[in-house]
């Protein structure tokens, strides 16, 4: 499984269920690279998305201990054991973990790619991801050039777990 998120300097990834920031290279890098995959994510991930409707063309896997939790047009799983079952139908690298912190810190040990939009501005949150800088098990193994937004400065970075 691959995690994938968007972080501030101080890995924080939300605020009050909603991004940081929006960045469209960033939105289209997502959308690109899980579009025809396997998206898994938590009860407010999916939330958050606009009129709280799944992503299109991608199998959405949510993870959510809430029995009366099933909205139309997702899979939704109540634990984990569950969930793992369900993602090894699936080629490990077509399986992304969207979020939010919760399900990153859950399903972190069953990942072993990260990819983060890291962006070099701090905001105020209330949602963050682990940090994989200060996280022996993990390597930074590329980084893109420097990116801009406006005044916004950014890279596409990817981790690795280390073997």
């Amino acid at each position: 499984m691959i995690l994938i998120a968007a972080v501030d300097k101080n890995w924080a990834i939300g605020k009050d269920n909603s991004l940081l920031v929006h960045i469209p290279a960033d939105q289209r890098f997502f959308r690109e690279t899980t579009t025809g995959n396997v998206v898994v994510m938590g009860r407010k991930t999916l939330e958050s998305f606009p009129n709280g409707k799944p992503l299109k063309n991608r199998e959405n896997i949510v993870l959510s201990r809430n029995n009366g939790f099933s909205p139309e047009g997702v899979t939704v799983v109540r634990d984990l054991p569950s969930l793992l079952e369900k993602i090894s139908n699936y080629p490990k690298d077509t399986v992304f973990c969207i979020g939010g912190a919760s399900v990153y810190k859950e399903l972190m040990p069953y990942c072993d790619k990260a990819l983060i939009t890291k962006i070099d501005e701090a905001y105020e949150a209330d949602a963050y991801f682990p940090d994989l800088d200060s996280d022996p098990d993990w390597e930074l193994v590329d980084t893109s050039e420097e990116q801009t937004y406006f005044d916004l400065v950014y890279h596409f970075v990817t981790y690795e777990r280390r073997s």
